[in-house]
């Protein structure tokens, strides 16, 4: 079942990067987009898909993981050189957790323990978006919470957290009994 994920995958990704490499050859608009967009973070991005293909070639699916770290920085590095905002990563470096995220999800979807991975992966992804909200809101001016919007997102991860804590203690206790 996990090999035909990953194959399927893989089919899907080949299929696209040669469909992006006849769209780029055909039309020359988008060749001199990308000529103009080329920087070392669209690099960096497509490193971290290079490390994907890897691990999909060589049927580890877990290379997904480091495969969106990579090419998550380096959507940062964009937005970055893009806007300019180089001051951003005060608070930028909190989406980490959640490119660490992304790629246990997809670990997940290629087949490797699925639910696991699944439910891993989308508690760091709410864990990275709360704290990018609230150091966005302290250090980089983000204005989408207002003024108590990032004190009430920390209250409420502690308050999940402590839930999440006794839920757990409550079930190793009944399994105990």
């Amino acid at each position: 079942m996990r090999q035909n994920r990953t194959n399927l995958v893989l089919g899907l990704l080949l299929i696209l990067i040669g469909g992006w490499m006849i769209l780029t050859n055909q039309i020359p608009a988008v060749h001199e987009w990308i000529q103009s967009h080329s920087t070392g973070s669209v690099y960096t991005i497509g490193a971290g898909a290079l490390i994907l293909l890897l691990g999909l070639f060589m049927g580890a699916p877990g290379m997904a993981i480091p495969a969106a770290i990579v090419a998550g920085i380096g959507g940062i590095l964009y937005y970055q050189d893009l806007r300019h905002d180089y001051s951003s990563w005060s608070y930028m470096w909190t989406l980490i957790p959640g490119f660490v995220g992304v790629g246990t999800i997809l670990v997940g979807l290629l087949g490797d323990n699925t639910r696991y991975n699944l439910a891993r992966g989308l508690r760091l992804l709410i864990i990275s978006a709360v704290l990018f909200l609230a150091f966005g809101t302290f250090l980089g001016g983000l204005t989408i919470l207002g003024q108590y919007g990032a004190p009430i997102l920390i209250i409420l991860l502690g308050v999940y957290i402590l839930a999440r804590s006794f839920m757990r203690g409550r079930g190793v206790q009944n399994e105990t009994r």
